[in-house]
């Protein structure tokens, strides 16, 4: 247990820091706190977030695709997988992944806005 309190620690600065809108600090921390546990699909979505407020979106899309590999029933993870693709402009894979996100939570307004902003088929 004593092992994990680093990794515990540098997560959770990781998220202040994003929380404060410092993407580029808690990315820092959090790419430390995935070197150390790499099969914690928590840290990795939370990487992948803040690589998404640094408008890193090649780093973000290959760090979700993990997180949603770790946790293939997170919508939130094929949500932000999905803002990632559409960021790169890949339309049809964000649409996939906006629409899993929305299967996983039919009540999340945020998902189904997030599908229906996307252009038409």
């Amino acid at each position: 247990m004593a092992d994990d309190a680093p990794v515990y620690d540098l997560f959770q600065r990781g998220r202040e820091l994003l929380r404060a809108g410092d993407a580029d600090g808690a990315i820092v921390l959090l790419e430390r706190a995935r070197d150390i546990d790499p099969a914690k699909g928590s840290i990795r979505e939370t990487l992948g977030l803040a690589y998404l407020r640094a408008a890193r979106l090649v780093d973000a899309e290959a760090e979700i695709q993990v997180a949603v590999d770790l946790a293939p029933n997170d919508a939130y993870c094929y949500y932000l997988l999905g803002r990632a693709q559409s960021g790169l402009g890949f339309t049809e894979l964000a649409r996939g992944s906006y629409k899993l996100a929305h299967w996983l939570e039919p009540d999340s307004t945020t998902y189904r806005q997030a599908l229906d902003r996307l252009p038409p088929v």
